[in-house]
Parts: structure tokens; C-alpha cells; sequence
């Protein structure tokens, strides 16, 4: 007999009938005649209960060494549930043990701490928590495919080892077969990379943008969906040294367009959690978040606000005294006054547009103003920044200036530059950090517990 998810008995209207599920013992308590198992297959936020009546072959035996965390197949008959708390149980006619877990298993009934879990990361998948994390996960990852392929966009892997520095920010892991205990020298002293396995210097990406923009100006509209690696020693709640991010990036596209593709993105994602991941996102709201559910709700109804950056702080410096970092023309957004103008001033997500070129990087095209850049960010009740873009400059003799000011290597852009030349257009596009997107729906408080394996400094367990 072919097993049977614990979500679907759950889910369905009547009774399922004679069944086999497969699971992990949550808990088991004896009483005279039978005994109560809660079984969890990973499907489901919910238990699915077995009676196990002591008539059953070998009852003192089987059911008496079922402990918690260990694995086990039951047939049996599903029933409407005559107590409290569940709709059907499982009355068994026989029960496999599969693997015993010992009393030291690490999850037994009680609370534990996501930093405990952290610990244990390969064991920590079985907790409610982190479960509901995954399933949202794996839906989401499925909806951002689904959401481009409506949109007309084709999905590019972009490459993972990368000579180009997106950011221009030099924070990137090193690719090298070199003896690093001994490396070759150049005559300088320096490092010889032409020794390398691809004759040059090489890491791990820091974004996929450069690379998505050659296939934008060749397949007109694309996307990218895939780890991107930062070698920044921050070790804060919002920040991993491994994440996964989402990149369209589409030809003909002005500013204009680039935002409403990403309002788009971000409420046909809220909309799709709301839809097919319900019961995962009331638990978050009840364990985890009590807002999670109204500000994910809010987010899929309502038409996000669009202000200029100059408009923005305006708005900040009449609160000035109350922020911790105090905002001028020309400075940085920090989370606080993002979170400010989603949740206190406008109370629903914004995209600020238009931001100093000083503070933005140098693919971003300059605005007639030459004072700003045609840049926008979208940001969150309870997040910030979710998304950051732009338009691209097209224009080969801006952006060759832009690289020089900014002392960048011309000769590591050639190619960029190439696009430029032949056969230019105007294109645009943003990141969304799929994590942070985590955030929001799950509520949770730490980005390393909404990713299955996190890579932080110190870390890189498992």
C-alpha cells in the first residue's frame, strides 16, 4: 500500500479510509487499553493521532518502544476524531518501527530556542518552526518561477565563479587551485594570478546582474534565481555570507516600468502565501508573529506608495530628533527611517525613486538633474528594503566616466562596456533577497533561520 501525506488525510472533507502513513513519533501516551501516538511527516504544521489499541500483534513490544523522534509506518482505518483539537485520527491495524531514537534525542516536547536549533541544523528541520519555514520556502521558490513565466521572462542561470565585481565593493570570496601557503609572486610582490586555474583572479558572485544583463539585451526579458556569496564580517540578524537572490532584468524598460514590475512581484508572492500556504502562515502568526498574517494580507491588497527620495527625507527630517541616525540630503537610508515611512507615515509598502548618484553604484543611469540616478527601492512594514533597482546606463560615454570617477578597472568591464556599443537600449531591473522576503511572510527575527544551512563569519557548519 502506497503511503499517504499526513497534510492530504488532514485537508480532506470526509474520512480517508483504510490508509499507510509515514512519520516521525512527536509523542506517545499510554493508557490502560491503548495508547495515543502523534505522528508528523513534514507536511503539516499539524499531528495526525493514532489509536493504537492493545489488541494490536506484539502491542507491548511495538508500541511501548515508540519514542519520541523515531520513525515509523502505520496502517489503519481514518475516522472522524471523537476528542478535542483534531479532526480525524487513525485507528491502526498494524505498526512498523522503522528506527528507534534513543532517549538523547535532541527534540523532545518542549521549547526550544531557534539559536539551540542553529546547532543542530540537521535536526532542527523537524521542528514546527522551522518545517513551516521550508514548506513556505520551497511554495515561494515555485511561485517565483511561476510569476516570471506568466510574465513572458526566461529564466538564466548566471554564473556562479565570476571575474566581474558587481557591487564594486571588493567583499568577495576568492576561487583559487593556488598553494595558498605559497603562491606564485609577480615581480611587484603581488599575487600571480596568471598561474591560476583560469589565468586571472576569481570569486564567487556577489550578484548576477552584470552577467542577466547580457541575455536581457539579447532575449528581451529574463531572470535569474540563485545563491550569491558576500564576504562581509557582519554578524548581525539580517545579514548572511550565503543568500539566494531573484534578478529580472528587462530590455526596454524605463524606471517607471521596473517599479511596477516590482510591485507586481512582491503581491503576487503575498497573494500566493496567502492562497496555498494558509495554515503555515497562522501558525507563524500565532507562535511567531501576531502581525505576520495582516501585514502579508495588507501587502497583497493594497497598491504599494511611490515617492521621490527627495520627498523622502522631507518626510524623515520632521522626525529627525527621534531616529538614532539623522538624515540629510545625500544620506543613506538606514532600516529605521525605512521602517518609519512604511509603518508610521504611509502604513503600507513604498518605493522611494530617484537617489543621489554618490550613494548608489555605478551601473545605475544618471538622471538629467546629474545629481541623481534613476534608482528605487521597495520597502516593507516590518522589513525595510525588500527590493533595491534601477535603470542601467546605457549610455556608453556616461558610464565609461562613471567607472573612471569611481576608479574601477575599465579593462574588468570591457564586455559591459561592448553592450554599450552595440547595439544599446534602455534596460532595467532589481534584486529581491530571498530571505529577506522570508522575513516578511514568516515574521521571523533572524535571517539564519529561514534558510536551511546558514553561512554567517564563524559559520559554516553542516
Amino acid at each position: 500500500m502506497k503511503t499517504i501525506p499526513v497534510a492530504t488525510i488532514l485537508a480532506s472533507e470526509t474520512p480517508a479510509g483504510r490508509v499507510m502513513v509515514a512519520g516521525w513519533v512527536r509523542t506517545r501516551r499510554d493508557a490502560k487499553d491503548f495508547s495515543f501516538i502523534e505522528i508528523n511527516d513534514g507536511t503539516s504544521v499539524a499531528n495526525l493521532q493514532i489509536i493504537a489499541a492493545n489488541a494490536l500483534p506484539d502491542y507491548a513490544e511495538t508500541v511501548h518502544s515508540l519514542t519520541t523522534g523515531s520513525s515509523v509506518t502505520i496502517e489503519g482505518d481514518v475516522r472522524i476524531s471523537e476528542g478535542k483539537g483534531q479532526k480525524f485520527e487513525l485507528i491502526a491495524t498494524s505498526i512498523t518501527p522503522l528506527g528507534i531514537a534513543p532517549p538523547d534525542y535532541p527534540l523532545q516536547k518542549k521549547r526550544h530556542t531557534f539559536e539551540y536549533l542553529r546547532e543542530i541544523a540537521h535536526l532542527r528541520p523537524r521542528t514546527n518552526s522551522i518545517g513551516a519555514v521550508m514548506r513556505l520556502r520551497s511554495g515561494l521558490s515555485f511561485a517565483v518561477h511561476s510569476f516570471f513565466r506568466e510574465q513572458g521572462f526566461y529564466y538564466v542561470h548566471t554564473p556562479i565563479i565570476t571575474t566581474s565585481d558587481c557591487e564594486g565593493a571588493g567583499e568577495m570570496f576568492h576561487v583559487t587551485t593556488l598553494d595558498i601557503n605559497n603562491p606564485p609572486r609577480t615581480e611587484e610582490g603581488g599575487i600571480d594570478y596568471s598561474n591560476d586555474f583560469f589565468g586571472k583572479e576569481a570569486n564567487l558572485t556577489v550578484s548576477g546582474q552584470l552577467e542577466g544583463e547580457i541575455y536581457a539585451l539579447a532575449l528581451g526579458k529574463i531572470y535569474t534565481f540563485g545563491p550569491t556569496f558576500r564576504a562581509e564580517n557582519s554578524n548581525t540578524p539580517r545579514h548572511l555570507a550565503e543568500f539566494w537572490m531573484i534578478e529580472p532584468e528587462a530590455a526596454f524598460y524605463r524606471l517607471p516600468e521596473d517599479m511596477e514590475l516590482a510591485e507586481a512581484f512582491v503581491r503576487y508572492l503575498a497573494a500566493f502565501a496567502l492562497e496555498h500556504h494558509q495554515a503555515d502562515l497562522s501558525f507563524f502568526n500565532e507562535r511567531i508573529d501576531k502581525e505576520v498574517l495582516c501585514r502579508i494580507e495588507g501587502i497583497a491588497s493594497s497598491s504599494f506608495e511611490r515617492i521621490t527620495y527627495t520627498e523622502a527625507i522631507d518626510i524623515l527630517k520632521r522626525n529627525n530628533e527621534n531616529f538614532t541616525f539623522k538624515v540629510d540630503w545625500g544620506s543613506d537610508l538606514q532600516s529605521e527611517h525605512e521602517r518609519y515611512l512604511t509603518e508610521t507615515v504611509f502604513k503600507k509598502p513604498v518605493i522611494v525613486h530617484d537617489y543621489p548618484a554618490e550613494i548608489k553604484a555605478f551601473y545605475m543611469r544618471r538622471n538629467d538633474d546629474e545629481r541623481t540616478v534613476a534608482a528605487m527601492d521597495v520597502l516593507v512594514p516590518g522589513i525595510g528594503e525588500l527590493i533595491g533597482g534601477s535603470e542601467r546606463e546605457e549610455r556608453h560615454d556616461v558610464l565609461l566616466e562613471r567607472i573612471h570617477t569611481l576608479g574601477l578597472d575599465e579593462k574588468a568591464y570591457w564586455w559591459y562596456l561592448d553592450l554599450r556599443k552595440f547595439g544599446t537600449t534602455p534596460h532595467a531591473g532589481f534584486g529581491l533577497g530571498f530571505e529577506r522576503l522570508l522575513l516578511l511572510m514568516t515574521g521571523m527575527q533572524n535571517i539564519r533561520d529561514v534558510i536551511p544551512f546558514p553561512r554567517y563569519p564563524g559559520n559554516a557548519a553542516f
